[in-house]
């Protein structure tokens, strides 16, 4: 509970904020293309750092690392929420973002590390439930605070996470092997997800950022698969984890499952508060949504126990894509009511697909690398939120949201296509 309660704070660090965008923009004179930055380039910081914090996590433990992230989480939301410019205040989420990475990777190391088989499975479910519950609270809770104080005490609330940490303290355990961090395969890792996100978010920000997205995946990819063989055993891609088909497919089909989340946080408060709703309000029509997500933990254990991870995730992808094009349509239709049903077809899809990933990640590798094969899956998973956020963000411009999400509809079918390997694995008889 208090692992999915500090996970949920970290959630919030863009599930509040999403709410308080139209007010930020108008208090830097900046449009909605730009204003989504806000959310991607954290989004984006959570991705590329969780490897991070899992390799870590696997050599010096749990318990210094995850003190970093909640100080980088805290520094950063305060001097967000001071920002006297938006440059400033991007660099701000960047480090907050950072800081929050470490908040998956090792809650879901802990877990994995204190329990087995179908108890994980049930833990798990009730870790993404109690996380998305509290960050489908994110929108009212940001939405309240900014109609008390203002934006910037909405860009403050992840400092919450902060008073959570004594109540975690003995749960902590783990010392590490203590060897050394591949520092230039993570910085590769970092830029290549960087270029990928640019590039995506580039319709609403122009050709130079396109050209710096095209840039930084052209020679970033090859350098870190260059690392990758220099260090095939050490290095922060290790081929142990890179090398298994099984963490990689499962990690892929399960990314559409936060670009959906997050693509739904970019356009459902755009639509509605340009239709005149207040944030509070927009907040308001998604509390059932978190009530939805408490209850997610009696499907996701059951049908991890009794299908498998691969036919989870396969559902949890369906149920992705489903929920996009209802948004879609209720974005067309201005619809308040269908909107709210595809917001909460998303959390159910996120408390679904977040456990069976990690189920599936944790009983395919080796316990000694299992810290950063949950790092990589988990960069995986949420470079596909930052994806989400992009493409809604930059397409949505150009195309019109109702468009830019059933383009981010297809995501999710790529990620069943990816995963039909695993399945066909997993109907074949032991």
């Amino acid at each position: 509970m208090l692992l999915g309660l500090l996970f949920g704070l970290a959630g919030m660090g863009s599930a509040s904020a999403a709410v308080a965008l139209p007010m930020l923009g108008d208090h830097f004179d900046i449009g909605v293309g730009q204003s989504t930055w806000v959310i991607s380039l954290y989004a984006l910081m959570l991705a590329v750092t969780t490897a991070v914090y899992g390799r870590i996590s696997d050599l010096v433990g749990v318990k210094g690392p995850l003190l970093v992230g909640i100080g980088l989480m805290t520094a950063g939301a305060l001097v967000a929420a001071a920002a006297p410019s938006y440059g400033v205040l991007l660099v701000a989420r960047l480090f907050q973002g950072a800081g929050a990475a470490a908040v998956p990777t090792l809650g879901v190391a802990i877990l994995s590390s204190r329990y087995d088989g179908a108890i994980r499975g049930l833990a798990l479910g009730r870790l993404a439930a109690v996380a998305a519950a509290i960050s489908c609270l994110g929108p009212l809770v940001g939405g309240v605070v900014e109609h008390a104080f203002g934006w910037r005490a909405v860009l403050a609330v992840p400092i919450l996470g902060a008073a959570v940490i004594p109540f975690l303290w003995r749960a902590l355990v783990g010392e590490g092997t203590g060897a050394g961090l591949d520092i230039l395969g993570a910085v590769l890792v970092a830029l290549t997800a960087a270029g990928l996100v640019l590039l995506v978010q580039s319709p609403s920000t122009g050709l130079v950022v396109a050209l710096v997205g095209v840039l930084l995946l052209v020679l970033g990819a090859p350098l870190a698969a260059l690392q990758v063989r220099r260090r095939p055993l050490d290095g922060f891609l290790p081929t142990a984890v890179i090398g298994n088909r099984t963490v990689v497919r499962s990690a892929l089909a399960a990314a559409a499952v936060p670009a959906a989340w997050f693509g739904q946080l970019i356009a459902v408060p755009a639509v509605l508060v340009h239709d005149g709703w207040e944030p509070w309000q927009v907040g308001l029509l998604l509390v059932p949504s978190a009530v939805v997500a408490m209850f997610v933990p009696r499907i996701v254990g059951p049908l991890l126990a009794r299908t498998g991870s691969a036919i989870t995730l396969a559902v949890a992808g369906s149920t992705a894509t489903f929920a996009l094009l209802v948004t879609g349509l209720g974005a067309g239709l201005d619809s308040a009511p269908v909107l709210g049903v595809g917001v909460l077809l998303v959390t159910v899809a996120f408390g679904i697909g977040q456990p069976a990933m990690t189920a599936a990640v944790s009983s395919a590798v080796h316990q000694d690398v299992r810290g950063v094969a949950l790092g990589i899956a988990t960069l995986v998973f949420m470079t596909g939120g930052s994806v989400g956020s992009a493409v809604v963000g930059g397409a949505g411009g150009v195309l019109g949201v109702p468009l830019a999400l059933a383009l981010l509809a297809l995501l999710p079918v790529l990620g069943l296509v990816v995963l039909i390997p695993e399945l066909r694995r997993q109907a074949v008889p032991a």
